[in-house]
């Protein structure tokens, strides 16, 4: 079963010293007996700056042993403070160098994809000017992927990107096979007033965010699933629709509780891992149905 756990899992341990970037392969491997395993950017490099510097090449190389060391495969690096849009130009050009320093570190550490935000703020409007930078710089940063053997791209995490139709657009454009979204299921905002006068029930706002995966499951190569998802009455189901609809990769604990953040976790993934077996199980136990 491919399963993983996101970096920012642990942000609350991070922050309080209890775990860096070692420990939290460690962790991964030993705690919770995976082979996979998702970065986030905090835990190599320098935030106390706006745009978050990378760790210098011996540092990199050190967590490249570490993950040798244990077999494990380093699926995605999520970043921050290397969006591509934004809208004064010296700005976007400090991110997109930004945004190379970290491909690199990607190439140095071995990671199968990376995740670049298409931007960081917004109010969901993706501009003519703002698609056309987008597109241009996620297939360049894809062609760079290519030679590389990995894939680049957004996920539903900020801004615009929390718009599914925003993500189709920019995903339609970019049409390059280096390219992919890394989905959050169910991270989405609503356009428009889809109820009328009425207030959105839970109900409403569980479509909304199974119809946001549904739009953009087409170019999905990667997922984060959080707590609400898979303690949800229907995660199973929405589990169950991204495979129906061809997804074949990670799934990958994001969950950053509160407290006691080791326990929570594992019982995050425990819990996720079931949903998953049971899809497997279930899309099984169809097709020998149909072969009957």
């Amino acid at each position: 079963m491919k399963l993983s756990i996101g970096g920012f899992s642990f942000n609350n341990m991070r922050v309080e010293g209890k775990m860096d970037i070692f420990s939290y392969i460690d962790t991964v491997h030993a705690r919770y007996q995976l082979h996979a395993i998702d970065f986030w950017n905090a835990f190599f490099a320098d935030s106390s700056r706006p745009l978050w510097k990378v760790a210098d090449d011996d540092q990199l190389r050190r967590i490249r042993d570490a993950l040798k060391e244990r077999e494990m495969t380093l699926v995605n690096i999520a970043v921050d403070s290397a969006h591509l849009w934004d809208a004064d130009p010296e700005v976007r050009e400090a991110l997109h160098q930004n945004a190379l320093s970290y491909l690199r570190a990607a190439e140095i550490l071995e990671a199968k994809s990376v995740r670049l935000d298409a931007v960081l703020h917004g109010d969901g409007q993706l501009s003519d000017e703002a698609l056309e930078y987008i597109v241009a710089r996620y297939r360049e940063y894809a062609d760079r992927a290519a030679d590389g053997g990995y894939w680049v791209g957004p996920e539903n995490h900020t801004g615009l990107a929390l718009f599914p139709e925003s993500l189709v657009r920019i995903s339609e454009a970019v049409d390059h096979p280096h390219y992919g979204i890394l989905l959050h299921l169910g991270r989405w905002q609503a356009t428009g007033v889809p109820f009328g006068h009425r207030k959105a029930t839970a109900e409403d706002a569980a479509l909304l965010a199974k119809e946001g995966d549904r739009q953009v499951s087409r170019w999905v190569r990667h997922t984060h699933v959080d707590h609400r998802l898979v303690e949800a009455d229907n995660a199973v189901e929405r589990v169950s629709s991204l495979i129906q609809a061809g997804y074949d990769g990670y799934w990958a604990i994001e969950y950053n509780a509160d407290n006691d953040q080791l326990n929570a976790v594992g019982d995050a993934l425990n819990k996720l891992r079931h949903h998953v077996a049971a899809c497997r199980n279930e899309s099984s136990s169809s097709s020998e149905h149909i072969s009957d």
